[in-house]
């Protein structure tokens, strides 16, 4: 009895997987050539991500590192900040909160607040953020270390307010009669260093 013999040829084989891998590469470049670039515009109010990573370039500020009530436990003076990632009020006032860290975040708590997480709830703590918010973003609270509220404002809030109100609770000399501080350049460290 002879069997069968089904004869595939190895060069039909090669050509068929050839032309499969050829049609796989062409509909990848396809799905990669017809998907529309990402935009981030900092002028309206669409959800581009975290305004404080995309916007400010300062990813350290969300999650904050403690709560209010933390904060406020520690006599430890407090900026809360209320936004909202889809606003473009928000999104341009991101770098007014990152300078405030950049200046402040040692001394101070800056704790961003996403209004959206903000339970409802008939009352509020004194220690809880919902109980500052006063409906609108962006809105900066500052506190002393008594916990007191040395500002509360809506808006864009000039960084040069707040930094008169942080002055007062560190007992700063005013900006007027304080000398600015300049970084050192690199070239300059490097000429101290080979001395």
């Amino acid at each position: 009895m002879t069997g069968i013999k089904l004869n595939f040829s190895p060069k039909i084989i090669f050509t068929w997987w050839h032309f499969f891998s050829k049609c796989l590469l062409l509909i990848a470049c396809l799905f990669i050539i017809g998907m529309p670039p990402a935009f981030a515009s900092i002028n309206n109010d669409t959800y581009d991500g975290n305004i404080f990573v995309v916007y400010a370039g300062n990813g350290s500020l969300v999650p904050p590192k403690q709560t209010l009530a933390q904060t406020l436990a520690e006599h430890k003076p407090a900026v809360l900040a209320f936004y909202v990632d889809d606003s473009s009020d928000c999104k341009q006032y991101a770098i007014v909160v990152s300078r405030i860290q950049e200046f402040y975040g040692r001394a101070a708590e800056i704790i961003p607040v996403s209004v959206d997480s903000i339970l409802t709830k008939e009352t509020y703590a004194t220690t809880e953020p919902g109980y500052y918010y006063s409906g609108a973003v962006p809105q900066i609270v500052v506190f002393n270390q008594s916990g007191n509220v040395v500002l509360n404002k809506n808006g864009q809030v000039r960084y040069e307010e707040i930094d008169d109100r942080l002055r007062e609770v560190f007992d700063l000399l005013p900006r007027d009669k304080s000398v600015e501080l300049k970084r050192r350049s690199f070239n300059e460290l490097n000429s101290e260093i080979t001395e």
